[in-house]
């Protein structure tokens, strides 16, 4: 089996309102996320695929975290929140936004990003990425700190 590796970086901020301390209160993370593909076989480029193919296929769904805030649609401040001018927002339904959560729902869009023989191209149109049918996500790695990561992946 052979696999590999595309890395992203978003800053992003969630509350746990279920935590017993601190963590209920809006905080912040750099966040890493690695995402792991792998196939049987190589392609003709003696790739798993190309990681241009991987950016260009999820790359805007991961921006769609940066800077944002991340909470449960149960959280009290939720309505104040939304009350905010310019503010992102990721409402976890009925669950808080931890990172084995967050781990969970970015693997869940990624593999649907990741569609079989999906076909990419640069904004000019050319050239032209494939992820072919053989590419298999196998898992999502979100780190939280330098020292911490939750990951999710079907097994």
């Amino acid at each position: 089996m052979y696999r590999i590796c595309k890395t992203f970086e978003v800053e992003s901020a969630h509350m746990l309102s279920k935590h017993p301390e601190k963590c209920k209160f809006p905080h912040g993370h750099s966040r890493k996320i690695e995402v792991v593909v792998s196939a049987t076989q190589l392609n003709d480029a003696d790739m798993v695929c190309d990681f241009k193919a991987i950016k260009l296929a999820i790359g805007s769904f991961l921006d769609s975290f940066d800077h944002a805030i991340c909470v449960n649609s149960k959280d009290p401040l939720l309505p104040s929140l939304r009350d905010m001018a310019g503010i992102r927002l990721i409402v976890f339904e009925q669950t808080d936004p931890t990172t084995e959560l967050m781990a969970r729902q970015m693997f869940d869009a990624i593999k649907q990003l990741l569609q079989r023989d999906a076909v990419y191209s640069t904004a000019d149109g050319k050239p032209v990425y494939r992820i072919p049918a053989r590419v298999k996500l196998e898992r999502v790695r979100v780190w939280e700190t330098r020292s911490s990561w939750a990951e999710y992946s079907e097994e």
